[in-house]
């Protein structure tokens, strides 16, 4: 089964109970709307053409100058070597061979991605994003992909750029929405930066205006939280609940009750 790694499920509050384990806690969640895989044979032959491109170093990116080019977002967007864009085509042409067009090779690739993630084994899964990335540019699993990578190495200003790029080819996703919303919430309480704390209630208003969801209003409800509305977060909190109990995050409604009775007296 096609998997990608959810972050919405973690409720990001600024609390020592979730702060010291928050970048590994991440949920598995099947993926809609995603495409038939190649068959068996196809898939050996291209995991054989994926291996590990010529890197070009680029002298003026002194923080990631001895990091493997695979390994960074995009490549680390860094100028290429003649051997790099050899390499490129040589892959490109290879893709172009195994598959019917090149959207469904950069599928293909997204999902191993996936499934690297799944395993832990992140920088692997970069390398597969990024070539998803190669193969179609306009492929929002590529970049959903590297902004998750970012977000469980803590790397949350890449992660959330990563997460931005991705919503600007699908700027309909609620969940993508719903997960840049999540990370842009853990960089507010690492900087408490209010203007990143307004940005994430306004993706998390967008994603409830297309498709109310008990995820984004949880979310909804930690941001009021976080700016000390505690009768605005009981009131999100219980839509969320009144749409999915699953979802709802019992540490977080402890810390809610200490703060403020739930007004409706539902939760005691």
């Amino acid at each position: 089964m096609s998997v990608r790694m959810n972050l919405i499920q973690c409720t990001l509050v600024a609390l020592p109970f979730l702060s010291a384990a928050q970048p590994k806690q991440l949920i598995i969640s099947a993926r809609s709307g995603f495409s038939v895989r190649p068959s068996q044979p196809t898939q050996r032959r291209t995991e054989i053409s994926a291996q590990p491109l010529k890197e070009a170093v680029s002298a003026d990116v002194a923080e990631t100058a001895n990091t493997p080019a695979n390994t960074l977002p995009l490549f680390g967007e860094r100028p290429k070597t003649a051997a790099q864009i050899d390499e490129e085509i040589h892959f490109l042409n290879d893709c172009d061979r195994n598959f019917a067009s090149r959207p469904e090779a950069s599928d293909f690739f997204a999902a191993r991605g996936w499934d690297y993630v799944a395993s832990g084994q992140l920088d692997t899964a970069t390398h597969r994003f990024n070539l998803s990335w190669l193969l179609n540019d306009r492929n929002s699993d590529a970049f959903w992909g590297l902004g998750v990578v970012c977000y469980q190495k803590n790397q949350l200003p890449m992660a959330i750029r990563m997460l931005k790029k991705g919503l600007a080819v699908a700027d309909s996703n609620v969940v993508l929405m719903t997960d840049l919303a999540t990370v842009e919430i853990k960089q507010y309480q690492e900087k408490q930066a209010t203007d990143i704390l307004t940005e994430a209630e306004g993706h998390l208003q967008q994603a409830v205006s297309i498709s109310p969801n008990a995820p984004a209003y949880q979310k909804l409800s930690v941001i009021s939280y976080l700016k000390a509305d505690y009768t605005q977060a009981w009131s999100y909190f219980h839509q969320a609940r009144n749409l999915d109990l699953s979802v709802l995050d019992l540490v977080y409604l402890n810390e809610l009750l200490a703060k403020n009775p739930d007004p409706t007296g539902v939760f005691k």
